[in-house]
């Protein structure tokens, strides 16, 4: 046993306690560490270390932060809905119920709440292992942030310490990668890199890769941990289908490089079992492929036009031949109206996509209806992402969702009724309809529904900035909204990273079948429970307290 592993060993039971100690140190607390301490933890790792100040402390008055300023206030309300206010910043969410309203900037108060108290701005693995090493030493909660683009929580939590890797934004093009496995290019991405980025890096090449909806994913993070779907998944699998190798440091600090060939089971376990809680990945090594046409359509028919639920539903039953042939749809639902934004056809041409779409234009021309149509041509997948894939806020909805089976979209008579009747509560209805399942796929931890699906359906309920109107909505979504999608599919589940966090069935929903033999790799490179998230496989033995304290069952 290597002396750090005997430092993390004591520090997980409690510097030497006979037990594990039932709460993790909270702040205020005799175990807290001492301002010397922690100055002496910020001096191993370099002056790494970012004492949380929320980045809305600048509307406030009367904290202890000391932070107002009329200027910057005004540009963060303005910027407050754009990712990018996040996911530069080492402590503030996406999701706004994961800041749980501890400081905004429409209302008071400002406190930290259940944001990270300290985060770590991590470039390298001796970063990681020292952060290990304080943290379990005085068993501090720890969290695994990127971007902060996470619909769960899982990378914040109070009185926490977070791994920030969002700066480790290396890339490195392999023209001729060869394994058992895959002969072809690769490209290795830090784990800061986001979705835009790795494309830019796969396009210098003149190629690409898959990547989310989203461009600010980050790649190697819960992303492709938890499965991962984009507009190139019909074509070449899910994001996790894509990954030849992770770049590790386990929660004992050992570095490790897991393939298929060499701790094959931590491998399977990252490759769509969810995130932050196996192991602090430092980069993944994906496969690419080379640049192609994509022809992209995108639609929008008001809700108020004759036929309505008619066209709904032949633009969604009648391009499922089109995921046949490689086509993913994005489309939206709602009370206002129905868009497809876009339809992308990789190597299709502008006759094959419109013939997929042939019977929906025709019920619009022949209702003599105002729609909105366009098709385009790209040269290259990147053009077309460029040119359909905005910055996308996150941050206002409390979502819920199911995968559904292909075999609902074309047989079930109660989908588009459904669909009316969700939509009836003032919900949104996302979906990314989507063959993944056409060529062979790699073993790994994706949940088994993925390859039965048609259709990744994510619903969601705005935010009101209050409150108790919110914990409401909360209940419809878990008790009223997400059972009605059940029932289409009975025994289906959830894309985990875009599903509801009150799923009372998570480990079902979210792993299905996978989920006792991803609890045993956890438990082998997790023995002491270091890495806790939100519904991530492991966390039935914690529960996070009223004052956001982190404690055993």
């Amino acid at each position: 046993m290597t002396r750090y592993h005997i430092l993390i060993t004591l520090g997980l039971l409690g510097l030497g306690q006979a037990r594990t100690p039932t709460c993790r140190c909270f702040p205020d607390e005799p175990c807290w560490p001492s301002p010397e301490e922690w100055d002496a933890f910020n001096h191993t790792i370099g002056g790494r270390l970012i004492r949380t100040t929320p980045i809305s402390s600048v509307c406030h008055t009367n904290t202890s932060f000391n932070t107002y300023n009329a200027r910057s206030c005004s540009e963060l309300l303005t910027n407050w809905e754009d990712p990018r206010t996040h996911y530069d910043t080492s402590s503030s969410p996406m999701a706004a119920w994961f800041g749980n309203y501890s400081c905004t900037p429409f209302s008071p108060p400002c406190t930290l709440g259940p944001l990270v108290r300290y985060a770590v701005k991590v470039s390298n693995v001796d970063d990681v292992r020292a952060t290990l090493n304080f943290t379990t030493t005085h068993n501090i909660r720890l969290v695994i942030r990127n971007t902060g683009h996470d619909y769960l929580g899982k990378s914040t939590g109070a009185g926490a310490v977070a791994l920030w890797t969002h700066h480790l934004t290396h890339t490195q093009t392999i023209p001729d990668y060869t394994s058992a496995v895959y002969s072809g290019p690769a490209l290795r991405l830090g784990a800061g890199v986001q979705g835009s980025q790795a494309l830019s890096a796969a396009q210098s090449s003149n190629h690409t890769l898959v990547t989310g909806n989203c461009p600010s994913v980050g790649i190697a993070g819960g992303y492709t941990q938890g499965g991962g779907h984009g507009q190139l998944v019909s074509l070449y699998g899910l994001a996790a289908d894509q990954v030849l190798e992770w770049e590790v440091v386990t929660a004992t600090g050992d570095w490790l490089v897991a393939s298929s060939t060499q701790h094959e089971d931590l491998f399977w376990a990252l490759s769509g079992g969810g995130g932050g809680t196996y192991a602090v990945v430092m980069s993944v090594l994906v496969k690419m492929y080379p640049e192609l046409r994509t022809v992209e359509a995108r639609l929008a028919v008001s809700s108020t036009v004759p036929g309505y639920w008619d066209v709904v539903g032949a633009a969604l039953v009648d391009t499922m031949p089109l995921v046949d042939r490689g086509g993913v749809v994005v489309w939206n639902l709602g009370r206002e109206g129905f868009s497809l934004a876009p339809v992308a056809l990789p190597g299709g041409t502008v006759d094959m996509l419109q013939g997929y779409l042939g019977r929906t234009l025709e019920l619009l021309k022949r209702k003599n209806v105002t729609y909105e149509y366009t098709i385009n041509t790209h040269s290259t997948f990147y053009k077309s992402y460029q040119a359909t894939n905005p910055h996308l806020n996150i941050t206002d909805y409390q979502i819920g969702g199911r995968l559904l089976p292909r075999s609902t979209i074309d047989n079930n008579p109660s989908l588009l009724p459904t669909f009316q009747e969700i939509v009836a509560f003032n919900t949104s209805i996302a979906g990314v309809s989507l063959n993944v399942s056409r060529g062979r796929w790699p073993s790994n931890a994706v949940n088994p529904v993925w390859r039965e699906a048609g259709m990744a359906v994510v619903l969601g309920l705005p935010y009101s900035r209050v409150r108790e109107t919110d914990l409401q909505r909360q209940v419809v979504m878990t008790n009223e909204l997400v059972p009605r999608l059940e029932a289409l599919a009975p025994g289906s589940g959830a894309y985990l990273n875009e599903a509801d966090f009150n799923e009372p069935d998570w480990r079902r929903v979210f792993y299905g079948v996978n989920y006792q033999r991803l609890l045993a790799v956890k438990e082998k490179y997790d023995p002491f429970q270091v890495f806790y998230g939100l519904t991530a496989v492991g966390s039935e033995g914690w529960v996070v307290s009223g004052d956001g304290r982190l404690c055993r069952v």
